[in-house]
């Protein structure tokens, strides 16, 4: 499943104006990259029936170079060879791999690591990066911005089952017996699927794209 050409026009609509209004020093040029990024919200608005005043909040509030948002998941395997996964509270409530968006001043390891400490009460440490996968080109649903995420193959070395304000359950499962409601904004069944892979070699190089 691929995104729409409508979504991927607008945004680079918006890119375009977010990028040019940050390093314009023209008065004229800035109302012309800001009349830009109006027509992205109105091109959301017309497809998705959302009023194009929330999409132009959205845009609006992204200030300087347009970038990809970086986020980090992290699969993380027990003695059994199972793979943790947590109930998010947020949007659908659906199974997931713990992680989040990447925070500043913490490299994209320490940042997954942070994240199944929140998220699950465990402690890890980061074995492998296994994947860099843009959002867009995996078959998620269509979402508003540009995305980059970080898999990393993780083992477990202390703690505790502990749910958060982010997360209803922690649980353990097998290959074979992945919980169908997974939470496909964040996670797809194939992805989990090269995780097991990359938890039994090693030797796999990271996979991109």
């Amino acid at each position: 499943m691929s995104e729409p050409d409508w979504l991927t026009w607008a945004r680079e609509l918006q890119a375009i104006a977010q990028t040019g209004s940050a390093f314009t020093r023209d008065p004229y040029d800035r109302q012309r990259y800001e009349a830009l990024r109006v027509l992205a919200s109105r091109i959301m608005e017309a497809r998705t029936g959302i009023a194009a005043g929330r999409f132009d909040a959205l845009f609006a509030a992204e200030r300087g170079y347009a970038t990809p948002k970086v986020g980090v998941r992290g699969a993380v395997f027990d003695a059994q060879g199972r793979l943790l996964l947590v109930r998010e509270v947020v949007d659908d409530g659906r199974w997931t791999l713990p992680g989040g968006w990447a925070e500043s001043n913490l490299t994209a390891a320490e940042n997954v690591v942070k994240e199944v400490r929140e998220e699950s009460g465990y402690e890890v440490r980061v074995r492998k990066l296994a994947a860099v996968w843009d959002r867009g080109r995996q078959g998620h649903p269509p979402g508003l911005f540009s995305v980059y995420r970080f898999f990393f193959i993780c083992d477990l070395i202390g703690g505790d089952a502990r749910p958060s304000l982010e997360t209803s359950e922690v649980g353990w499962f097998a290959e074979d017996d992945l919980p169908a409601d997974l939470s496909v904004n964040r996670v797809l069944p194939r992805q989990l699927r090269r995780m097991f892979a990359h938890a039994r070699d090693d030797g796999l190089p990271t996979e991109f794209d």
